[in-house]
């Protein structure tokens, strides 16, 4: 066993400081969180169509 495998594989980040963002930069942080939630659902839903297909193809 290597010692980079007992490392977590994603460290977590840090709390960006929101305090001196104005209204409007706070809305656009939030469009553009909402915009790589989107992207994180997606990739959720392609791996889930390559995951179901692997399965289907092995319950042969």
């Amino acid at each position: 066993m290597d010692a980079d495998d007992l490392e977590p594989r994603k460290k977590p980040q840090a709390l960006k400081n929101l305090d001196p963002m104005s209204i409007e930069e706070l809305k656009d942080y939030i469009a553009d969180l909402e915009g790589e939630i989107l992207r994180a659902r997606e990739a959720i839903t392609r791996k889930q169509a390559v995951k179901a297909g692997a399965e289907a193809f092995f319950k042969r």
